[in-house]
């Protein structure tokens, strides 16, 4: 049996979180800037921060898995 919980959780949290598709935290002229498809260093390391905690929180704290087979 094959666990898909983990792949398709870090592919949808990727997808999400990339720094200036939906929002940009710290954005370039405001705190929170919404879909301007820009990024910089510190968006970067702020999105990775936060990607890691909530890919934590569901595969570790909550236990997400999906079974196929």
């Amino acid at each position: 049996m094959s666990d898909w919980g983990p792949v398709l959780i870090a592919v949808v949290l990727f997808v999400l979180l990339s720094p200036g598709l939906l929002f940009q935290l710290p954005g370039r002229h405001k705190i929170v800037e919404f879909g301007n498809m820009q990024t910089s260093g510190l968006s970067i390391l702020v999105h990775t921060v936060l990607y890691f905690g909530v890919i934590t929180i569901f595969l570790i704290a909550i236990g997400v898995h999906i079974h196929t087979g």
